[in-house]
């Protein structure tokens, strides 16, 4: 991103702040995927559950891996249920020395009038798909949760990270077997400024690993590590999901390496929020009841067929207990793959990823639904569509949009360049108009 405001037009208000005290947390090419709709954030309701808080924290894992440290790591955010759900990244911290990395609470409040940049930049230029992802045949399909584990496992990997104020632990899958691993950008970004990664692989192998690119606003990473040969993990089509289809998690929750849990697709299209250190994620997410918990960050969510249909990045949890700690309570939230395959795609190609806009600024005091404009950024693809200040946003793509989260959420299911049709009110009849997505630079 070429500054550090948030998304297009967004702009959320402080929330309450939860209970207790915060803590901190080249192979065969295939057809590229269509991308995924997403947009900027919305104003924030009261929270309708005020001790319902969600974050990641976990003590040091046992027997050492990661390298053990003394405190308790994690992130924790204020959450409220009100169509948006807010939540924490879930990667296994241990807070260092420094206080001001001891919480960090998602939906804080940011500056209403910030907005992405106004320059409409030109979507990338298509790049051949290099991630593999070949169907399943029939006769190579998993009879078993087993069978399906047996297979994927060797492609995950856990990742120890550490900087100069903390250590901690999360996942990754192999993407490409010339060494490029995918994980959350809250796991890698600790280690972006002078940190280390090592991934360390289930048949006891380890390698260090570089940062070759991250975008924030996906929460999505690319790693490099000097390798080979390596096993991949197969992508499946996150648009093909429904309600109650198998989901099975596989990571590092605790620092306990090739942890298996399994349960269902529990809902499609959950607008999330969730960040830390600074940065925002606002996720189209899928949400599952397999138990997810710190350390699954970057790992893979996969189908019956052993295909990745999610990264998981996030989870919602009740109020911690006197222990300080609270874990899985069936509410995580994966990042769809075909999204997560064209950020990671345009990371390896590039070192970058562009993040879709519309190029306006929202009126995030506005709350009689939708979205309203309150300003038109010169030369941007909401001015070329003919939309004006005041105009009030109501649906992107079909997909109805009462909040700014859900328009910011909605317009990040798709990609710079995209056509996408936008619903919105003016003088109180509603008009539809198609617009282009610009993209905008991503910090990382």
């Amino acid at each position: 991103m070429s500054d550090d405001r948030p998304p297009e037009g967004s702009g959320v208000p402080p929330q309450p702040a939860p209970d207790g005290p915060p803590t901190r947390p080249e192979p065969s090419p295939i057809p590229p995927q269509p991308a995924a709709p997403q947009g900027p954030p919305a104003p924030a309701m009261p929270a309708r559950y005020p001790n319902f808080v969600a974050y990641g924290a976990s003590p040091p894992p046992p027997g050492g891996y990661p390298p053990s440290a003394p405190g308790q790591p994690s992130r924790r955010s204020g959450m409220g249920l009100w169509g948006v759900i807010a939540v924490a990244a879930i990667v296994s911290l241990i807070v260092g020395s420094f206080a001001g990395l001891a919480g960090y609470v998602v939906g804080q409040a940011v500056d209403s009038a910030n907005s992405t940049s106004s320059a409409t930049l030109a979507a990338p230029a298509p790049q051949p798909s290099t991630i593999p992802s070949d169907p399943i045949p029939a006769d190579q399909m998993p009879e078993s949760v087993s069978d399906m584990v047996s297979a994927v496992l060797p492609g995950v990997v856990s990742i120890a990270i550490e900087s100069r104020d903390e250590r901690g632990s999360g996942s990754g899958f192999v993407i490409r077997p010339d060494g490029y691993i995918l994980t959350n950008n809250h796991v890698a970004a600790p280690a972006a400024d002078g940190g280390s990664l090592k991934v360390f692989f289930e048949n006891g192998d380890s390698a260090d690993a570089e940062i070759i690119g991250r975008n924030s606003a996906y929460d999505l990473a690319v790693l490099k590590i000097d390798a080979d040969n390596l096993p991949v993990v197969r992508l499946g089509d996150s648009d093909a999901v429904t309600v109650g289809d198998l989901a099975v998690a596989i990571g590092a929750p605790l620092g306990l390496q090739g942890t298996v849990t399994a349960g269902i697709i529990s809902s499609l299209d959950r607008p999330v929020t969730a960040g830390g250190q600074g940065e925002m994620a606002f996720i189209n997410a899928l949400q599952t009841d397999a138990a997810i918990n710190p350390g699954n960050s970057g790992g893979p969510l996969l189908n019956s067929a052993g295909q990745v249909i999610g990264v998981n990045s996030a989870i919602a949890t009740l109020a911690p207990t006197f222990t300080g700690e609270a874990g899985s309570i069936g509410l995580g939230f994966a990042i769809p793959v075909n999204s997560a395959r064209r950020v990671a795609e345009e990371i390896i190609a590039t070192g970058d990823s562009k993040t879709p806009i519309i190029g306006v600024t929202l009126d995030t005091s506005y709350t009689d639904g939708g979205s309203r404009i309150s300003e038109v950024n010169p030369g941007g693809p909401a001015e070329a569509a003919g939309l004006r200040s005041g105009d009030i946003i109501t649906a992107l793509a079909g997909r109805e949009t009462t909040d700014s989260t859900e328009l910011v959420v909605a317009i990040r299911d798709f990609a710079p360049g995209d056509t996408v049709s936008i619903t919105y009110l003016r003088s109180g009849e509603s008009q539809t108009v198609d617009l282009v997505l610009g993209g905008s630079e991503d910090i990382g």
